[in-house]
């Protein structure tokens, strides 16, 4: 009597099949999806230029004439506004969560195979950037480079970095004492063999879902920053200095300068965690 093994591509088969029938991740891949594809598009949908200002026509309100969703207290228009800010928000999100993945995850491999003393070390040093305020390295960074894209991008790589160090550190603990890491090492693998080989491909789906997470997370932390004017500059628009901005006429102009951007930096953030979670279900059944 045999027993039918799964090859690689009927699982791969069978991950789309449930990643298709899971409502969540697809409701999130979806929602995505379109906030992207509007990013992209800005400068074919936008109805003006995000930076032209018109003084004769201030603070227009909802469904005004040419302005569907008004204009801000300089004339600009919202709508233009806000889907050229997206572009920002999701290109400094995404990228710096990336390269603190990538960062965090080569330090935790790195913790976990280490031995004692290497790993010791490194988690104190995780454990002060942890201790360490992030808005200090944004205010830091924007005194050296000023600040742009750059101080965001900078800050949450710091702030991200020990998270997902510690969550590929516990993991990669528990995945060096398996059968199939001591059946490599008995087959001669060398050590980073076992790692880069073995280890990291069954971390892959841990990883890809924390990181999902992470940028959800810091949509709403980016946007913070750029609030408190540490991020892209005016006039460029930024979702984050829109709500800052927006504020100021919420009650006694047109709402919407600061309602827009801050709907669609929840809803991205939603999106985020949705297709994380999503994903969890799927890769981890």
């Amino acid at each position: 009597m045999t027993t039918a093994v799964q090859s690689p591509p009927r699982l791969r088969r069978s991950a789309v099949s449930r990643f298709v029938r899971n409502r969540e991740a697809m409701l999130g891949f979806a929602v995505l999806l379109i906030i992207i594809v509007l990013s992209v598009a800005a400068p074919w949908l936008a109805p003006d230029d995000p930076n032209a200002a018109d003084a004769g026509n201030v603070l227009a309100p909802l469904g005004a004439p040419g302005h569907l969703l008004g204009t801000d207290d300089q004339g600009r228009d919202v709508l233009s506004r806000v889907l050229y800010g997206g572009r920002g928000a999701l290109v400094v999100s995404i990228s710096s969560v990336t390269v603190a993945v990538v960062v965090g995850t080569a330090l935790g491999l790195a913790g976990a195979f280490a031995g004692r003393r290497g790993s010791g070390l490194l988690m104190r040093v995780i454990d002060l950037m942890f201790a360490f305020p992030v808005i200090l390295v944004a205010l830091s960074l924007a005194a050296i480079v000023q600040p742009g894209s750059w101080v965001l991008i900078g800050t949450v790589v710091f702030g991200a970095v020990p998270y997902v160090t510690r969550v590929v550190f516990a993991e990669a603990k528990i995945e060096r004492e398996k059968d199939y890491v001591e059946a490599a090492r008995s087959l001669g693998a060398s050590e980073p063999a076992v790692v880069f080989g073995e280890v990291l491909p069954n971390l892959a789906s841990t990883v890809g879902i924390y990181g999902t997470s992470l940028v959800g997370v810091n949509i709403v932390f980016t946007a913070s920053l750029s609030a408190l004017g540490l991020g892209i500059q005016p006039p460029n628009p930024d979702w984050g200095r829109m709500i800052s901005e927006g504020a100021k006429v919420l009650v006694t102009g047109n709402p919407g300068v600061a309602t827009f951007p801050a709907a669609a930096i929840l809803l991205v953030a939603l999106a985020f965690n949705w297709l994380g979670d999503g994903l969890r279900d799927v890769l981890n059944p």
